[in-house]
């Protein structure tokens, strides 16, 4: 079987080459070259955030002895809390080869394709959300390593699981077929698989416009029933990864609402000119918020730089612009209030 897993020294090679690309594109100083350094470097971040996610997995602040204790209290704490069992999820579908090697390449290489579509995608269509996202994904991730430097085992190595390894049944592991440092087979808790479909289904929602786009929560379902069924994960793996996720996202919620509510702060403290701290709109909570709630300026500051758009695409403008303009708006009308007088 080709092995579809990318590797960290492959991964950390591109991102090395990706990011003396961008460097060489920033001191050309050719016009048409700032957009594809910006590119490049985004990429090389990407691919270096994989290459140490890859290269941490070898570590472990304790020993691999513990490993299959762990997963057995993992096992035991989901039968009694009434979960179902995976083994009993996984034995309907052991009948239908097709199936089970079509889940074994889903999740041996699907999950970083897609999430690299993703930023890429935010990157094009929704740069305003690009920023957020990736740093969402980078906290994300490093709250995974950090977790994971505790072993745990995945069910297909613990007996009491009563589950097969469908990947080694078929020649499809990506823990055999390739040498060198792998993903390590101990780093089971939290998903971070699951953690990342679910990263992309929410910013699907929130970033697409159409109709279709809840359609992206069949993602993570499908990667959820994937690492179950592949035996490569418990159900309590991608439930912590989902909470880790939302605590993630939680705490840049409280950092932007903090951010957002120094503006008047400054403004009573004489710092920054009142009229333009109550022209600012509020920023979002969150990089996948919707529409901001709460109380909103009349009408939005004007944009002079040939903008014919309506009221209502003028959503779609930068907090950061709208801030300028809202502040270059106030100090015209300071200046002709002082004209006046």
């Amino acid at each position: 079987m080709v092995n579809l897993q990318l590797h960290w020294p492959e991964a950390a090679v591109t991102a090395a080459a990706l990011g003396v690309l961008a460097v060489g594109l920033r001191a050309s100083r050719l016009p048409r070259a700032t957009g594809a350094a910006v590119v490049s470097q985004e990429a090389a971040l990407v691919f270096a955030l994989y290459s140490l996610w890859q290269f941490a997995g070898s570590f472990a602040m304790l020993s691999p002895a513990g490993a299959v204790g762990r997963a057995r209290w993992i096992w035991q704490f989901e039968r009694a809390a009434g979960m179902p069992s995976e083994a009993a999820v996984q034995q309907p579908l052991l009948s239908h080869p097709l199936i089970i090697k079509t889940l074994n390449l889903y999740y041996a290489g699907l999950h970083f394709p897609v999430l690299i579509g993703c930023l890429i995608w935010l990157f094009l269509a929704r740069r305003d959300r690009y920023a957020s996202f990736r740093t969402t994904l980078a906290v994300f991730t490093a709250c995974c390593l950090v977790i994971q430097l505790i072993p745990v085992a995945p069910p297909r190595l613990l007996p009491l699981a009563a589950m097969v390894d469908t990947a080694a049944r078929y020649g499809q592991s990506v823990y055999s077929a390739g040498g060198g440092f792998d993903a390590d087979q101990l780093s089971a808790m939290p998903s971070v698989h699951v953690g990342w479909a679910i990263l992309v289904a929410i910013a699907v929602i929130a970033a697409a416009r159409s109709r279709w786009r809840w359609l992206a929560l069949l993602y993570p379902a499908m990667t959820t029933l994937t690492v179950v069924v592949t035996a490569n994960h418990f159900w309590l793996d991608g439930i912590v990864a989902a909470l880790l996720l939302g605590a993630v996202i939680a705490v840049q919620r409280g950092a932007r609402r903090l951010a957002a509510g120094r503006v008047p702060r400054l403004a009573a403290a004489g710092r920054v000119p009142r009229e333009a701290a109550g022209r600012v709109p509020r920023v979002a909570a969150n990089p996948f918020d919707g529409p901001s709630s709460g109380t909103q300026p009349a009408q939005w500051p004007v944009v002079r730089v040939g903008d014919s758009r309506t009221e209502r695409d003028r959503s779609d403008i930068p907090d950061l612009l709208l801030r300028r303009n809202a502040a270059v708006r106030a100090g015209e009308e300071a200046a002709d209030v002082g004209g006046v007088g």
